[in-house]
């Protein structure tokens, strides 16, 4: 089979290559640009462990072949932080309300959560359940995850990041 090239922007960074057209969109993001926070678990797009931004859209990664997003924008769970290499609201949740444990599925939830909140910025719990309902954890209960979206709606808003500032130099 003849390779195709591919080149697509991750996380801020051009990434061109030659890949088989069947290679993942998952696959040319670990084995291609060296990013492995994407994680691999059932590769039939059911339990979200693999869900990254595409031109902003939680998609699943192993779902999509690498040659479908030429010339797109992915985000990965390594381009979520934020810039000065600080957690991002979501990452910080996610840690402060023990909504993580093994973390395997940990990316793929971090991805969703992140365009969760871009689109609906103070969700329900029902809201949360079905925004979160692709991705899988056999570890949690979910309800530090469902917690976990919660305050990292309130760590979006301009008053709860001064708070955290606060206390971060107290």
């Amino acid at each position: 089979m003849h390779e195709l090239p591919v080149e697509v922007s991750v996380n801020g960074q051009t990434y061109q290559g030659q890949v088989e057209p069947r290679v993942t969109l998952a696959d040319f993001l670990r084995e291609n640009c060296g990013l492995t926070g994407t994680h691999l678990g059932c590769e039939h797009g059911a339990c979200g462990a693999c869900t990254v931004l595409l031109d902003g859209q939680a998609v699943r990664s192993c779902l999509i072949f690498a040659v479908q997003v030429d010339g797109q924008d992915v985000t990965t769970v390594e381009g979520i932080a934020e810039p000065d290499g600080c957690l991002s609201p979501v990452q910080a949740a996610l840690k402060e309300c023990h909504g993580l444990q093994c973390g395997f599925c940990t990316p793929g939830f971090v991805t969703s959560i992140t365009a969760l909140l871009r689109d609906n910025p103070a969700p329900t719990d029902e809201e949360i359940r079905e925004g979160l309902s692709g991705n899988f954890c056999r570890c949690t209960g979910y309800q530090g995850i469902i917690n976990a979206v919660h305050r990292a709606a309130e760590l979006s808003t301009g008053e709860a990041q001064r708070d955290l500032e606060v206390h971060a130099q107290q």
